[in-house]
């Protein structure tokens, strides 16, 4: 099955900068993807080339087998966008705003399906002016499925949001993998990525310096880290086999009478990682 978006040595250049250098990935049929990385590193721009709104410098790009450079309807069709703002009618209500937008599209979703997809079936005849911040940015992602897409662009999806909202726009983007879509999600969320792709990559400077699933990207990905307290200080010892150094650590700890408190063991988080791979 070929790839939804493939991306071969992309650069995207603005005068003497370079935003994008060199970006290679690719995205798999019904995959949600993220895309991570500082403001400035390119993720904004590399978007935008796959959306078509944006002439690449050079390199190969491919989403859905065609070249977004060439403006086909048949390729936006089959592309939903949810960019990070966008404005409504301020009086119409929910249902107008989303049936409205099904006209542009030859075979739409059904419209009180879509809204009840997003999680505002309650609000469907509430003005757009009424909605909240998490419920507009949840009206863009009706817009953006309406058209029934094989693939969706999130730009920071949930920016703003209290905790609650996250959680609800986090149950839509799972409800868009359950219905087989493929998604590109760009996020400044470390636990947003963590929670909801499947693969990550990490851009920095134009430039991707690690990719693969959140759970086992970095240069210690497979070291885990075992701590206690000892004399009111805390020892960290890193590992790859846990069982092991925890069987010697309690055992020596048994023989000369001692607790390990405080012992814990993980491994490192993407956050970690994220922090480590982009510090300067």
């Amino acid at each position: 099955m070929a790839a939804a978006i493939e991306v071969r040595d992309l650069e995207k250049s603005y005068g003497p900068v370079d935003a994008v250098r060199g970006l290679s990935f690719s995205v798999e049929q019904g995959e949600v993807f993220g895309l991570l990385g500082p403001n400035g590193a390119g993720k904004t721009t590399t978007v935008e080339i796959l959306e078509g709104y944006r002439k690449r410098t050079g390199g190969n790009v491919s989403v859905l087998g065609h070249d977004p450079e060439v403006r086909d309807r048949r390729l936006q069709e089959r592309l939903g966008i949810v960019l990070q703002s966008s404005g409504f009618y301020p009086q119409a209500t929910v249902r107008e705003a989303v049936a409205n937008t099904s006209k542009a599209y030859s075979r739409p979703r059904d419209v009180e399906e879509t809204i009840d997809l997003v999680g505002l079936a309650d609000k469907a005849d509430a003005r757009t002016a009424e909605l909240s911040g998490g419920q507009r940015r949840r009206l863009d992602l009706a817009l953006a499925l309406i058209g029934d897409p094989e693939l969706v662009f999130l730009d920071e999806p949930t920016t703003g949001f209290d905790p609650a909202a996250r959680r609800t726009a986090w149950n839509a983007v799972r409800n868009l993998r359950g219905l087989g879509m493929t998604v590109l999600l760009t996020t400044h969320y470390l636990d947003e990525a963590q929670e909801l792709a499947d693969r990550v990559a990490i851009v920095k400077d134009g430039r991707i310096v690690a990719q693969g699933p959140p759970s086992e990207l970095g240069p210690e990905q497979a070291r885990y880290r075992v701590s206690y307290l000892s004399s009111g200080r805390r020892v960290e010892h890193q590992t790859d086999d846990p069982t092991d150094l925890l069987h010697r650590l309690t055992s020596d700890a048994l023989a000369r009478g001692e607790r390990l408190d405080g012992l814990e063991v993980s491994r490192p988080t993407l956050e970690d990682v994220y922090l480590e791979l982009t510090a300067e």
